[in-house]
């Protein structure tokens, strides 16, 4: 072996040596003291060695290159020294800029960690999902992932119809195997006397009911909880309403668009409209979180004149499998075989989060035989004309350090295909490779898994109603709060 060789074997064993040393510090201060460590938004909780590396290096996209596994090191233990607490952690953005001596980059890490309030006083806020389909399920992965120490969102309970003598084994297994995003990381074990499955030490109580307004959640101890409904069923505040006449619930969150004049809200665009006195709020559509915030960004850049957005959209349960009856049009041929043409909401649902573009936009859909991962294409007449580059770089650096880079992410890969976004958690993905523009038209084709990229706006949405909520009890018992403040600091 060449001395090159081994210098470079060397190395590669020596970093992956330092990622094992930081993985049980980014366990325990995400377990103990609920601390999200991250590298640009890629968490590094519950990863391999080799997983952390990835991060670390995918660091090179947004800094001047990539990040140094032995700086994160130094600044987890020093995080753990401190006992930081309630933070999102983005040690990308905290290591940016910081020097490279060990003694000047820990004086430099403990000055900034040190000046970040603590969130001590934070209490758990019950989550319950009424409803367990495609995005009720992906939504307990997601809250049993981010469960930590029990201080944030805790899901509490399911509520579901009854589906006879083996429900809950079934409703287990649901979770446990998906075909689209793969097995359940963990444990899963159910109680038939109790009624609850258990799922990476996070107890879920099952309860089967028609009736939203008479469950009593207070019965099995959950009060002031956010209700998610994902059954679709209701739609509009009398509905919906419903859930508020149940023993134990505070607020309702929609994960569909909702008739007036409920908010939907699309997280990252305008999530500050929910106001505390709020009791239902919905999150909007998959498509509609996925194309507003790009939208936004080329909005606020170069003003959107008209467009026109089409959505390529993986099939989904409302349609048949094969022929057969279906009061949509067209929706009762068969999901399976044929590309089906239909319509979306999505493209006048925009101006419910960006009033600016009202009347701007129309839209269609074609679901097209995919069980998940979707594209939205939107070809735009704009106020000013543009170059290709300019876009992208534009959309690039949105996606990289932009306020909406949680929701906008950007791939110019000429390999991608729709699998590989299967599990992306941003809402969108632009696609800067297939960016067309000539004057003042642009189009601009951007990714976006239905499922699991909407479920996790839906996350971010439970999560801004807690901190609401968090703020009023701490309001009421005068005691600070520096969650919120950590996060703009640090994550």
């Amino acid at each position: 072996m060449t001395d090159a060789v081994q210098r470079s074997q060397d190395a590669w064993l020596e970093r992956v040596a330092m990622a094992e040393s930081a993985i049980p510090l980014i366990g325990r201060l995400y377990r103990e003291r609920n601390v999200i460590p991250h590298v640009h938004g890629r968490k590094i909780i519950n990863r391999s060695a080799i997983e952390v590396l990835r991060a670390h290096r995918w660091a090179r996209r947004v800094s001047d290159g990539e990040l140094d596994v032995a700086h994160s090191l130094l600044a987890l233990q020093v995080a753990d020294e401190l006992r930081l607490q309630g933070v999102s952690l983005d040690l990308g953005r905290l290591l940016d800029g910081a020097p490279d001596d060990v003694s000047g980059l820990e004086a430099y890490v403990r000055d900034a960690l040190g000046a970040l309030p603590s969130w001590e006083h934070q209490e758990p806020t019950d989550v319950v999902l009424y409803g367990f389909g495609r995005i009720g399920r992906l939504l307990a992965r997601i809250l049993v992932g981010h469960a930590g120490n029990g201080l944030g969102l805790r899901l509490r309970a399911i509520v579901v119809r009854s589906g006879g003598e083996h429900d809950l084994e079934k409703r287990a297994n649901l979770l446990r195997r998906d075909s689209v995003h793969g097995p359940f990381e963990g444990t899963i074990q159910i109680d038939h006397e109790a009624q609850t499955i258990l799922a990476n030490g996070t107890l879920i109580q099952v309860i089967h009911s028609d009736d939203p307004a008479t469950v009593d959640y207070e019965a099995h101890g959950i009060r002031d909880a956010i209700v998610v409904d994902n059954t679709g069923r209701w739609r509009d505040e009398a509905g919906l309403s419903l859930h508020l006449q149940a023993k134990g619930v505070a607020r309702v969150l929609l994960t569909a668009p909702g008739k007036s004049p409920l908010k939907n809200v699309v997280y990252g665009i305008n999530q500050d409209m929910i106001a505390a006195d709020d009791r239902i709020v919905t999150a909007a559509s998959c498509t509609t979180n996925a194309i507003t915030p790009v939208l936004k960004v080329l909005h606020d850049a170069y003003g959107v004149e008209h467009g026109h957005v089409e959505t390529v959209h993986s099939y989904t349960n409302d349609q048949n499998l094969i022929d057969n009856f279906h009061k949509g049009d067209r929706r009762g041929r068969s999901a399976a075989l044929n590309m089906v043409l239909t319509e979306t909401g999505a493209a006048k649902a925009v101006a419910k989060a960006l009033p600016e573009l009202e009347g701007r936009l129309t839209g269609n859909a074609i679901r097209v035989p995919t069980p998940d991962v979707s594209m939205a294409i939107l070809n735009l007449t704009l106020d000013e004309a543009v170059e290709r580059d300019q876009v992208n770089e534009l959309l690039r650096r949105a996606s990289l350090k932009g306020r909406l880079r949680t929701q906008i992410d950007f791939v110019d890969s000429p390999e991608v295909v729709s699998t590989d976004f299967v599990g992306n958690n941003r809402a969108g993905i632009v696609d800067g490779l297939a960016t067309i523009a000539s004057g003042r038209h642009l189009v601009v084709y951007v990714w976006y898994d239905n499922e699991y990229g909407y479920s996790s706006q839906v996350v971010r949405v439970l999560e801004h109603m807690a901190e609401q909520m968090q703020a009023a009890r701490v309001e009421v018992t005068r005691e600070p709060v520096g969650g919120v403040a950590a996060e703009a600091a640090i994550g």
